[in-house]
């Protein structure tokens, strides 16, 4: 081959490398969608998670119906004048095999 072909190749090896390899090329703008993708889904799930509670704080500060079911499952309280019943599960089967 000539020198202006060599020549040739070596422009636009050249020109090629900062599109693909180089700051801003295909490349690192594909690595970033894909940070950017990740990023979505996690705020996706925080912002789920943060309407859940806050439905539970504006429960709690409105009513006291949610107030009474926490203290009543999470706190075992009872009203006055209600019996408390608690029915134990069953022991699983011994020796490790089911009936």
């Amino acid at each position: 081959m000539s020198r202006l072909t060599w020549l040739l190749v070596a422009l636009i090896a050249l020109l090629q490398y900062p599109l693909w390899l180089g700051k801003g090329g295909w490349l690192r703008v594909w690595d970033t969608s894909q940070q950017l993708a990740a990023q979505r889904e996690v705020n996706q799930q925080l912002e789920q998670r943060n309407a859940g509670l806050d439905a539970e704080v504006r429960d709690l500060k409105s009513g006291v119906e949610a107030i009474e079911e926490r203290a009543r499952f999470e706190l075992g309280f009872i009203k006055a004048g209600e019996v408390f019943v608690q029915v134990p599960l069953a022991p699983p089967p011994r020796g490790g095999k089911a009936p």
